[in-house]
């Protein structure tokens, strides 16, 4: 049986934007997201067994410009 997660799920269109932007535009966009983490390149995260439906990271450079297309899980 599929995983499947309520409301928008990727965001392409952040690719390039400033990370509190990015984190504003989830925020705005899925209320079901209720834990959005800024992530700098080169952080070690763990991995998740199962998909966490409430989150989504925003990967950045040291800038702060988002690195990877932010999704949820």
């Amino acid at each position: 049986m599929a995983f499947e997660c309520r409301g928008k799920t990727s965001w392409p269109e952040l690719l390039g934007v400033e990370k509190e932007v990015a984190k504003e535009t989830v925020e705005r966009e899925n209320p079901y997201v209720t834990d959005v983490e800024i992530v700098f390149e080169g952080t070690i995260v763990p991995a998740d067994l199962v998909p966490v439906c409430t989150r989504v990271r925003i990967w950045v450079e040291d800038s702060g410009i988002v690195t990877r297309v932010p999704v949820v899980g």
